[in-house]
């Protein structure tokens, strides 16, 4: 009986430790460009691009957190990843619904990418994944951007 209830408190202490790392897990990193290395984007697009230069993104609206932008260069070739941090999930779904509303005509839904995506009319891909919100827009097809969108919510 000992031996059992011991083994109880064993189990319990490893799923809070266990539990914790995953929490710290879904942190975004200090660096967002680091959610996309140079490296990932060249094999993705086919051509050596340099570091990214890394800027502020403007707020959506007022009161909202500021952005990183993350521009990728290439020949006469360069990717945008914008990325924002939100206070929460649900700070940062409804910050995604009320911007697809404004970005969102004639878009298309892409599944099977963070935990909603989709594809505007110009073929900038929106993503949402917990409470990081991010966009890539400029070179690659949409196949190549849902690729990297993938590789980036894989880290978050």
């Amino acid at each position: 009986m000992v031996y059992l209830n011991r083994l109880s408190w064993v189990v319990a202490l490893l799923l809070v430790a266990c539990s914790s790392q995953l929490a710290r897990a879904a942190e975004p990193p200090s660096d967002l460009c680091s959610l996309l290395p140079s490296a990932m984007v060249s094999k993705t697009l086919g051509q050596t691009y340099g570091s990214p230069k890394k800027t502020v993104a403007p707020r959506p609206f007022p009161n909202t957190n500021e952005g990183t932008d993350c521009t990728y260069e290439s020949g006469g070739h360069s990717l945008l990843f914008r990325v924002y941090v939100d206070p929460s999930p649900s700070a940062s779904a409804d910050l995604f619904a009320k911007l697809r509303n404004y970005f969102g005509t004639g878009s298309t839904t892409v599944s099977g990418v963070g935990d909603e995506a989709y594809l505007d009319k110009l073929h900038g891909l929106h993503v949402r994944k917990g409470k990081v919100r991010y966009f890539l827009d400029g070179a690659g097809t949409p196949k190549q951007k849902s690729d990297l969108a993938v590789g980036i919510a894989g880290q978050l």
